[in-house]
């Protein structure tokens, strides 16, 4: 279930922002991304697993918060890890009305 030690420094090179960096809110959100894909094969096969659901629960939640902080710091960032990611994130009312085409 765990990130191999491979996969996770794959994801640390793939998201790092410089040559040291192994903790900045790009790659932790790139690694619990992993963690979370991993976690979610698992369920779907031991779907009575509820111990390791509740870790998924955290990890998603963690997740969101530090999007959160790299959205309030970085909005720049921020939607360019979630093309590289793949993620999808609700986007607020304001921004669905702009993208919204005027009926005249």
């Amino acid at each position: 279930m765990a990130l191999s030690v491979k996969e996770k420094e794959k994801s640390i090179a793939k998201h790092r922002l410089h040559d040291k960096d192994t903790g900045s809110s790009e790659v932790q959100i790139a690694i619990l991304t992993d963690q979370i894909k991993e976690l979610t094969k698992h369920l779907k096969e031991q779907p009575k697993d509820n111990h390791s659901r509740r870790g998924l629960l955290k990890m998603v939640s963690k997740r969101k918060s530090l999007m959160d902080y790299l959205k309030k710091k970085n909005a720049e960032n921020y939607s360019s890890l979630i093309k590289k990611l793949g993620l999808k994130r609700n986007r607020s009312l304001a921004d669905k009305k702009t993208d919204e085409p005027d009926e005249a």
